[in-house]
């Protein structure tokens, strides 16, 4: 074999032992940090276990009682669905009976008004247009009567009645 190729296995060599002793020096230094990391872990673990032995037992025991409480909000929300539905159905029934009731209202009051209407012009031709034949029929008889006291005074005056119908 050649010469270098023994020297290059030589070095090689020193090369891996060197690095051996750096990484066992280094395990060596890091050793004592691993072991209070290892510490300080089984503190936090022997710290959180009861707290997570709590935290499950609690979820464990709530469970049922969420389950329920879910239960009775869905109830909740559909017999509040149910009772709105109810409460459209009565409001609706409500408004279609108020408008009926009002339709027929406008009917009554209107057919009253046409009856008072239909009175009101009997009453005016069975009693005004009576009254006015009867004021007529006055007027004309006072006339008459009038013509009648004029003629007997121009008689008693003395006045021929000739000249009074001289212009």
């Amino acid at each position: 074999m050649p010469v270098w190729v023994e020297i290059f296995i030589a070095v090689a060599a020193i090369a891996i032992v060197i690095q051996t002793v750096m990484l066992l020096s280094m395990l060596l230094a890091l050793l004592p940090a691993i072991r209070n990391f290892t510490r300080v872990a089984a503190d936090v673990q022997s710290k959180l276990n009861p707290i997570l032995t709590t935290a499950s037992r609690i979820l464990a025991d709530s469970e049922d009682r969420i389950k329920s409480i879910m239960e009775d909000t869905s109830e909740i929300a559909h017999t509040a669905r149910a009772e709105a539905q109810n409460v459209d159905r009565v409001v609706s029934d409500a408004v279609e009976r108020l408008r009926l009731q009002i339709i027929r209202t406008d009917q009554i009051i209107t057919a009253a008004l046409e009856a008072v209407e239909d009175a009101g012009t009997k009453i005016r031709r069975s009693v005004i247009i009576p009254v006015n034949q009867l004021s007529a029929l006055l007027k004309g008889l006072k006339a008459g009567l009038d013509v009648i006291r004029a003629n007997r005074r121009r008689s008693s005056d003395g006045v021929p009645q000739d000249e009074e119908l001289f212009i």
